[in-house]
């Protein structure tokens, strides 16, 4: 028999997952296969496109979701922890012996990060649009409000994010998401016996068929059919959070199950009323149920949205570990959970971007042509990246993943070229601004390598130091913490202390912070002390990325030999970079970017958790 915590523990989980991971698949029947029959599209609601469609959709969230992410994608974990950042982490350690191999990983999975960006903003407004667009089938007079309440919702739900998500999302997001996939399968199975000839689609010859007759058509509704899956690349983002077993549990259990009902009911409606094409998710109810409905859709979409907005956190802080973006003030919302962060800057920026997007497309037919280029890119890139593990994996078995993966990677290749064909309609805001974001990204780990670089020439050899230590200089009493990028250069902050106070401590230490590839590092492994000479010592602090580094805790942890860091006794000194303008190797723009990021980046001693009456800044000038 199994322990009966753990089960407990599983289930509590799985039901945590619900509304976390599964919020913005679990949102797609809203307007998904409605997207499908747009006239736009040219393509009728007639019991053959029906079924092909039907088909189509089934078929594609079987081998992408369930197959590819649910069974295989989420093996391919970082220490336990997923997301494309994390697998772009695993195949650099794994790909460091083939530099042109480890190149393409890094840019392809920085690339995918900054796609998702597009995506984080474009979820929360045809999310929220799809479901109070359930106004006008209530009463068609009031649709000019739509767009007016969609905002206020919005503007709301980030008003609201500096408070945190930890009292209320906790103990409702998995309840309410649980009435809301059930809600989704009883309407779907009411449909379904009513027309119960709708599981013919369950054949895939449908859509087989239909793609080798009418293959135009067939490839426009792919862009259709790839809504169902928007949301899927979350199993895997999510994974750390609540492990491979609950999410599986969830998707099985419950959710795939009532996505699958509620379409093939959508399906049935529509087969028995073409009509019911403009709205079939809605048109599901009984008239008495969709105000109702309504109130329920806008629940679930705001909680979709609200995991949609804490991945965007969680994705710059792991951006920040692993030094593509700079310090950011990041705010703490739990005393309980760690993982529970806010960051303004993203905040705003995203409410920003939200709240555009609704007020320019107007409508989430406008917006789903925007919807789907991010994620298919995203999706594809992670397929390459898993392809990169696995083709370092020993076994008979990598053969057959291999397989699978480049299989799966075709079929991703067919949805992304049936998305661009919407770039005209909308599709090109999300490619705009990834690029954006990757350039933003690529040029702040070129520019802090750059800037690495530079202040190393203007710092002496830690060995020639060592060898030839200023004895005639006098010493204080106390120990200086002196925190460095690069533990074999002595930091510049030492010389400019030197220079205008003259002094030594009586113990100096040299501390590195190393920011590992996986996601945590045991305490016992945190902090690695070497004594270099009497008085001088180098401490390497290790953090995974999902980690947020705190130095004073660190080193009051700190066990050696005459080495203690007692709060009054301990002052920080740490070098701040300014740049100027003036020949380099930068490009003049790109530098100037360069220079703006560096202004809004977090100090180094909040970001290191320092006590502040003990830290000395010191300034230095480095031209690029």
């Amino acid at each position: 028999m199994g322990n009966p915590a753990t089960k407990s523990s599983t289930g509590t989980l799985a039901l945590a997952a619900l509304g976390v991971v599964y919020g913005d698949i679990g949102t797609s029947p809203l307007y998904a296969f409605k997207e499908a029959f747009i006239p736009e599209h040219g393509f009728a609601p007639t019991e053959t496109n029906v079924l092909a469609a039907l088909s189509a959709f089934f078929w594609a969230m079987t081998l992408i979701v369930s197959i590819k992410y649910v069974w295989i994608i989420l093996k391919f974990d970082n220490n336990k922890e997923g997301g494309v950042l994390a697998l772009t982490a695993l195949a650099h350690r794994l790909t460091r012996h083939l530099p042109r191999l480890s190149t393409f990983v890094v840019t392809a999975g920085v690339f995918a990060a900054a796609l998702f960006y597009g995506d984080a903003m474009i979820t929360p407004a045809i999310s929220v649009l799809s479901a109070v667009e359930g106004i006008g089938v209530v009463a068609p007079h009031m649709e000019e409000f739509v767009v007016p309440v969609t905002v206020g919702i919005l503007v709301g739900l980030f008003l609201i994010q500096h408070h945190g998500t930890a009292r209320v999302g906790g103990r409702l997001f998995g309840p309410v998401t649980v009435i809301w996939f059930v809600t989704l399968g009883v309407l779907g199975i009411i449909s379904i016996t009513q027309n119960p000839g709708v599981l013919r689609a369950l054949n895939p010859s449908y859509a087989v068929s239909f793609a080798i007759e009418h293959p135009v058509a067939f490839f426009i509704l792919l862009s259709a059919v790839f809504l169902s899956l928007t949301g899927g690349e979350a199993l895997y983002a999510d994974m750390g959070h609540f492990g491979a077993r609950p999410v599986r549990i969830a998707w099985f259990g419950l959710v795939w199950p009532a996505l699958l009902l509620n379409y093939f009911g959508q399906g049935a409606l529509i087969l028995s009323s073409s009509s019911a094409a403009e709205n079939p998710f809605y048109l599901l109810a009984p008239d008495w149920f969709i105000v109702p409905l309504v109130a329920l859709a806008t629940a679930a979409t705001v909680i979709a949205s609200q995991a949609v907005i804490s991945g965007a956190y969680s994705m710059t802080l792991q951006a920040s570990r692993l030094g593509y973006l700079p310090r950011l003030r990041i705010l703490h919302t739990s005393d309980t959970e760690r993982g529970q962060i806010y960051i303004p800057t993203i905040n705003w920026l995203m409410l920003f971007g939200v709240t555009l997007l609704v007020i320019v497309f107007g409508s989430s037919s406008g917006l789903a042509a925007a919807y789907g280029i991010a994620v298919s890119g995203t999706m594809i890139i992670t397929t390459l990246l898993a392809i990169s593990v696995t083709s370092m994996l020993p076994g008979r078995k990598r053969s057959f993943l291999l397989i699978g993966l480049v299989f799966f990677g075709v079929m991703e290749t067919m949805f992304l070229a049936s998305n661009l064909t919407k770039i005209a309609s909308g599709g090109w805001m999300p490619l705009i601004f990834g690029i954006f974001i990757f350039i933003l990204l690529s040029t702040w780990k070129r520019g802090s390598r750059m800037v690495t670089e530079e202040r190393s020439k203007m710092e002496l050899p830690m060995e020639s130091f060592i060898s030839f230590p200023p004895q005639e200089i006098p010493r204080v009493p106390g120990t200086a913490v002196y925190l460095t990028s690069d533990p074999n250069l002595v930091p510049s902050a030492l010389f400019h202390n030197l220079k205008h106070f003259k002094v030594l401590h009586e113990k100096n230490v040299f501390l590195h912070v190393v920011n590992e590839d996986v996601p945590r590092i045991e305490p016992a492994h945190r902090a690695k002390v070497t004594e270099m000479s009497s008085g001088l010592y180098t401490i390497a602090l290790h953090y995974g990325f999902r980690e947020e580094p705190d130095v004073t805790a660190a080193l009051e942890k700190v066990n050696y030999p005459g080495l203690t860091f007692d709060l009054m006794t301990t002052s920080y000194f740490v070098a701040r970079s300014y740049i100027v303008e003036g020949p380099g190797k930068l490009p003049r723009w790109r530098a100037l970017l360069f220079a703006w990021m560096t202004r809004q980046s977090e100090g180094a001693a909040s970001y290191y958790k320092l006590p502040p009456n003990r830290v000395v800044e010191l300034g230095t000038q480095v031209t690029l």
